[in-house]
């Protein structure tokens, strides 16, 4: 496993990507940067973190000899890693905020940007981006983000954390191998923020409705029960999630 540290760079998900276009990556290569000057989130989103404070690296995990049921296994198994690290920090009130946003007394302290590498119409691999605020303790214009530091009142080693999640990616991934897609499935569903809570969405016209998260479809898609008793599961650009 190679871990290459950068002062800075544009995405360590672009890196890495760039990379592995270039040469044979190998399986769990991580970029590391202690600053990114254009890192992306969800849909195209900015991912703000101030240097050397935060976490903000990418992963290439070769997936080429896996039966994937669904991609979004991957999305699910990134999710956990990290949820399951902060609990060996001993970091309460955890939730994944669909599709794999982690937050902590409902706010945001962890992004996730999953890209897949297709090669003959199938998944040969994919690049796992993620940003955790760790010791960043000011979010401004930003009131629903957190960080470990905030939460905790500590500061964290970087380095450590880095490597806990990467042994928890290496113990999911290897379950993801084995096709225990139940296993991993009912453990995000458990996870899941607002499940069985009446939740306020809006849907791409801007119109907002009312509804139960129920959990989530094998494809990854949101399943929410509405008024007329009828479940409906909604793709990550048809729908919104409001607080």
């Amino acid at each position: 496993m190679s871990i290459i540290k950068l002062n800075a760079t544009d995405s360590t998900n672009s890196y890495l990507r760039t990379l592995s276009a270039r040469e044979n990556v190998e399986d769990y290569t991580t970029v590391v940067a202690k600053k990114q000057t254009q890192g992306r989130g969800q849909m195209g989103t900015v991912w703000d973190a101030e240097t050397s404070k935060n976490l903000t690296f990418s992963v290439y995990k070769d997936v080429s000899g896996f039966q994937l049921d669904s991609p979004f296994y991957i999305s699910m198994v990134a999710a956990l890693s990290v949820l399951k690290t902060l609990q060996f920090f001993s970091i309460s009130r955890l939730r994944v905020k669909w599709p794999n946003d982690i937050l902590s007394a409902d706010k945001k302290i962890c992004g996730i940007l999953i890209e897949n590498v297709i090669k003959q119409n199938s998944i040969n691999a994919s690049i796992i981006g993620i940003g955790l605020n760790v010791n960043q303790t000011e979010f401004k214009n930003l009131p629903k983000a957190s960080s470990l530091s905030i939460l905790s009142g500590k500061v964290y080693n970087l380095d450590e954390l880095v490597m806990v999640i990467l042994n928890n990616l290496k113990g999911y991934f290897l379950l993801l191998k084995d096709g225990k897609y139940d296993l991993i499935k009912a453990e995000y569903e458990t996870h899941l923020f607002r499940k069985n809570k009446p939740s306020t969405f809006k849907d791409v016209e801007g119109l907002m409705f009312s509804g139960f998260i129920k959990g989530i479809s094998d494809s990854g898609k949101l399943l929410v029960l509405l008024e007329d008793n009828i479940i409906k599961s909604f793709d990550l650009k048809e729908i919104t999630l409001l607080y």
